[in-house]
């Protein structure tokens, strides 16, 4: 008999005695709870792989918190100063404000007053075509970032669900190659095991998954923002403009 066929005898000789053993666990006291250092260690070598995931998807919350901000994307105080050097005609103090405050509204500006400068007979039309590119290359942006955490919410179960799986076929196999040894409580044991992954797992996705939403939202509330911020400076440059 290979070792598959005895997995599968194994488990069907197990599974009527680790229901009456789930029966009787049921009657029984709750056992004390472990330390999370002895789950984790229960949990094998794929353990450190979810905390890795865990840490990094951490990180990346942080980050995302500080850098999707209406201050680091479209800041009412630029908003406000480059309208004024606009309206004034001060298109290279305007530009100088752009490079000073490296910000998603500061880049659209940056590249329409680029482009009226090395193109002065452009028409408005079509500085402000290229100022809707490059503001759709930072809405694009904003959106590709936080699909890593959406990356992140799919891997750390998938981890999780392959640690169990590993987990399982250890206790079946350490069962099927000596019927002698197949004791409910040890099966249980090691399939209870193997599920630490899985929970581990889950910890990491579930979080990852919700933040995701929540930054989902906050982006498209920032790309308005910055198509209105981006509009109404668009029709504030000048038609034609000398050289910087």
């Amino acid at each position: 008999m290979n070792i598959f066929s005895r997995t599968v005898a194994a488990a069907a000789f197990a599974l009527p005695s680790l229901a009456l053993a789930a029966g009787e666990a049921a009657d029984s006291p709750a056992p004390s709870g472990m330390a999370v250092g002895e789950l984790f260690r229960l949990g094998g070598p794929l353990m450190y792989l979810i905390g890795a995931l865990s840490v990094v998807g951490l990180a990346l919350i942080v980050y995302y918190a500080a850098v999707l901000r209406a201050g680091t994307v479209a800041p009412d105080a630029q908003r406000l100063r480059l309208r004024e050097l606009l309206r004034a005609g001060r298109a290279r103090e305007a530009r100088a404000n752009c490079a000073d405050r490296p910000t998603a509204l500061g880049a659209v500006v940056a590249a329409g007053l680029d482009f009226a400068t090395e193109n002065p007979d452009a028409s408005p039309e079509a500085i402000r075509e290229v100022m809707e590119s490059e503001g759709v290359r930072q809405a694009g942006r904003m959106q590709s970032l936080i699909h890593y955490l959406l990356d992140l919410s799919s891997v750390a179960p998938m981890v999780g669900l392959l640690g169990t799986v590993i987990g399982m076929l250890r206790a079946f196999n350490s069962v099927a190659f000596d019927m002698a040894k197949a004791r409910p409580m040890e099966l249980a044991g090691g399939v209870g095991q193997a599920l630490i992954t899985t929970i581990a797992g889950l910890c990491v996705a579930i979080p990852a998954l919700i933040a995701w939403a929540v930054f989902r939202g906050r982006v498209v509330a920032l790309v308005g923002r910055l198509e209105t911020a981006s509009a109404e400076l668009a029709a504030l440059l000048p038609r034609k403009e000398k050289p910087l």
